[in-house]
């Protein structure tokens, strides 16, 4: 649950100008996450996340320098709901364990792997628009690497 919660995090702050630790409750709130005040104050300590002014306002943000840490963290959830995939020409199309699809899609746009333009999610479905049909199998190659090394 907690590396679902930190997925969901790392989007919203992604999606919105999230400006504080009340924010961030209020929409993990909303999108089905259960927490208090002093769960977000733990949780953003362990993501490493800092406020930073952007347009004005200051707001949550992941620091590139967590890059490493953070893409452990991605790796971790990528490896506990993945079950499957198959490609459709530019189309990768992920199978979840039920309930994973956002937060494995969430995970495979914050790796910031070149070939990949965006995920959409459902429940259990990710589908990864890829650059071109050569980079989808490139991407099953690593994503087929990442699933050996757990």
């Amino acid at each position: 649950m907690k590396r679902e919660r930190h997925a969901k995090i790392i989007e919203l702050i992604g999606q919105y100008a999230i400006e504080t630790q009340e924010d961030l409750a209020d929409k993990l709130n909303r999108s089905g996450f259960r927490v208090t005040q002093a769960t977000v104050s733990r949780d953003i300590r362990e993501l490493k996340l800092t406020k930073m002014t952007v347009g004005g306002c200051q707001r949550y943000v992941v620091i590139k320098e967590h890059s490493r840490q953070m893409g452990e963290k991605y790796i971790g959830i990528l490896r506990e709901g993945f079950v499957s995939m198959d490609a459709a020409q530019n189309i990768l199309v992920v199978k979840t364990v039920a309930g994973m699809a956002m937060a494995v899609a969430a995970a495979l746009d914050a790796l910031h792997w070149q070939e990949i333009v965006g995920c959409i999610a459902g429940d259990d479905t990710v589908f990864c628009a890829v650059r071109t049909g050569d980079d989808t199998f490139l991407v099953m190659d690593k994503l087929r690497k990442m699933m050996r090394e757990a």
